[in-house]
């Protein structure tokens, strides 16, 4: 288990200490939960109170809470990302695999680069390169040509088709499928001709995706993901889409075919995006969002309506169904109005 002292953590997250820099630490928790040996953090100043009864060896706090706190402090601008480096510094998650198992198919002209574990029953098929230190997780499926870069990790069952190529420190959970077949067809007659995905997917480095993700290979070009993207679980990539740097995209979040989606967005749960269209940098859109429409300038965009009761939503619904109708009347209205007015 590994342990920090309190100087060296100040020292490598450039904190003010204040209190026994010798004292170590060897987990980090919760602020009502952490006790001797941990460290914890405030991130807001409405916990405040829990301070006092705060058991932990240390907390991460901002000069305006730590007044307010007498033991150990390590005083930071943001506590939450100072939370998220320690946890990093601390972190006790198991590989995904160690050495190469025995029951693991590797292809007699696969690449591996040092220090590569491949676990059971993982395939690792004909022409694929695997960098420095990946880590293949049992039961998951390279296929050929793929490419996976150094300290790259992918949990069990993971399935990364033909041609794939993930770059350096990637991580992707486990149930997760990369460069299956876009949903492409010609209706000839009533009847569905299948048009072959000849792209791949194309993801950059320090990439995370969730658990049970799809991300579909392209039809002609490539899926485009960029460096620093972070996708969650059960989010749906279609075929062509382009999702730019450090844009992060919350479970559940359906994206359609040739969709271009900016750098450093931010897309909640549940959202829904039209295809072939382009959404500009630096877009939050809230969760369960339908975006049918581009979207040109940075901001903040919701829609959908928010829950209600069962009899509320009932009437709500009824005029819904009745707003063509409603508008009608409205121009109607207006305009009679606009000639009594000549």
């Amino acid at each position: 288990m590994a342990a920090l002292t309190l100087a060296a953590l100040a020292e490598k997250l450039g904190a003010e200490l204040r209190g026994d820099a010798a004292a170590e630490v060897t987990a980090i928790a919760g602020l009502g939960q952490a006790g001797a040996g941990q460290i914890t953090f405030l991130s807001s100043s409405k916990y405040r109170q829990h301070l006092q009864t705060c058991k932990a060896t240390a907390v991460m706090l901002t000069p305006a809470d730590a007044e307010y706190f007498d033991g150990n402090a390590l005083i930071v601008k943001d506590p939450y990302l100072a939370y998220a480096k320690v946890a990093q510094w601390l972190d006790s998650t198991p590989a995904s695999a160690v050495d190469i198992a025995p029951s693991a198919y590797i292809a007699p002209d696969a690449i591996l680069g040092e220090g590569v574990a491949v676990g059971h029953n993982a395939v690792i098929e004909s022409g694929v390169v695997l960098g420095d230190h990946v880590q293949v997780g049992p039961g998951c499926f390279v296929g050929k040509g793929a490419r996976l870069g150094s300290r790259t990790k992918l949990w069990a069952n993971v399935s990364i088709y033909h041609n794939v190529v993930l770059g350096d420190d990637c991580l992707v959970q486990s149930g997760t499928v990369i460069g299956s077949d876009g949903f492409g067809y010609a209706n000839d007659k009533g009847q569905w001709q299948k048009i072959p995905q000849l792209g791949t997917v194309r993801i950059g480095n320090r990439v995370e995706i969730g658990a049970c993700t799809t991300i579909d290979r392209g039809a002609l070009e490539d899926t485009l993901i960029a460096d620093g993207v972070i996708i969650d679980n059960q989010c749906q990539i279609a075929h062509n889409v382009s999702i730019g740097e450090n844009t992060a995209v919350a479970g559940a979040t359906v994206m359609a075919g040739s969709l271009k989606v900016g750098k450093h967005c931010f897309i909640g749960g549940a959202s829904v995006f039209n295809g072939h269209m382009e959404i500009t940098d630096g877009v939050t859109v809230t969760g369960m969002a339908m975006v049918m429409r581009p979207i040109t300038e940075p901001g903040v965009y919701s829609s959908g309506i928010p829950l209600q009761t069962n009899r509320e939503w009932r009437k709500t619904a009824a005029r819904v169904l009745k707003i063509e109708e409603m508008n009608k009347r409205l121009k109607s209205v207006e305009k009679k109005l606009e000639k009594d007015n000549q």
